[in-house]
């Protein structure tokens, strides 16, 4: 499972509606709503309560809240000493469902690294208010980091696949490709795993991962060869053919990808540059 969700997660359609930062109003207060987007507050000071579905939570400054969308819930504020909180909405699908729906995490969450965190939140709100034309690939990766930081921390977290979606057949296609990196894949045979028409299956699974398959099969073989490279004494030529690859072939894919020959990566890697 840990395979499948590296491998799933690089199709993660994620976007930032909002950041900021706010000292909430002793006004801040919504009942029983169901909101389309889900929140992350990061509470710096102050106090109140959230509540998801039938479960009402007190966070306390350092505590980072996940508030999924498409749930009921309610918040508030207790006294004067009203919430100081970083807080952002957003979207997070993994083939149009809900990442919130597929992994059930908890709703409070208190990360360990306080500074690293308040500095990313500071971050997003940056470059989410700036008007650079880079500015939006900066906030993709900010809130990935704070995503991975919450994910992290999280705890315990329950998978919920859907039997019904494309769930289970992504796993057989990941697990097909790590077993058979060594062979020729193709398109047909892969469409054929999970009977599909080739056409809709290269659709189906950039929607899904974001890459082509043979995109998607080249990095996988691309990951493995850095392994090989890092931790074994394998020659280039041994880990092309591992691979299934011509070796001339697999130097210039693997500099395509990674700006290095192999032996500049085995070098760098084992700390000879």
């Amino acid at each position: 499972m840990k395979s499948f969700w590296k491998s799933y997660l690089t199709g993660l359609q994620l976007h930032v509606t909002i950041a900021k930062y706010t000292k909430v109003p002793i006004t801040w207060i919504d009942d029983d709503y169901t909101p389309d987007v889900n929140k992350l507050y990061y509470i710096q000071e102050g106090e109140g309560y959230i509540k998801v579905g039938n479960r009402k939570y007190y966070p306390k400054p350092g505590d980072l809240c996940l508030l999924p969308a498409d749930v009921v819930q309610s918040y508030g504020t207790l006294n004067s000493n009203t919430f100081g909180k970083y807080w952002c909405h957003f979207t997070a699908k993994l083939d149009n469902f809900n990442l919130f729906h597929v992994l059930e995490t908890p709703t409070i969450t208190t990360v360990s690294d306080h500074p690293a965190l308040k500095d990313k939140f500071d971050q997003l709100i940056h470059y989410h208010e700036s008007d650079e034309w880079t500015a939006e690939l900066h906030v993709q990766a900010t809130f990935l980091e704070i995503l991975a930081m919450y994910l992290e921390q999280a705890g315990q977290v329950q998978i919920n696949t859907p039997a019904t979606s494309s769930f289970e057949k992504m796993n057989v296609l990941f697990t097909y490709i790590e077993e058979h990196l060594a062979e020729n894949i193709t398109v047909n045979t892969l469409a054929q795993l999970v009977h599909f028409h080739p056409n809709y299956f290269i659709r189906m699974f950039k929607n899904a991962t974001g890459l082509s398959p043979i995109q998607y099969v080249n990095r996988k073989r691309m990951d493995k060869a850095r392994q090989l490279l890092s931790f074994t004494s394998l020659s280039v030529s041994a880990v092309a053919e591992s691979l299934g690859m011509d070796a001339t072939y697999f130097s210039r894919l693997f500099k395509e990808y990674t700006a290095l020959s192999p032996s500049e990566y085995r070098d760098i890697s084992n700390g000879n540059s």
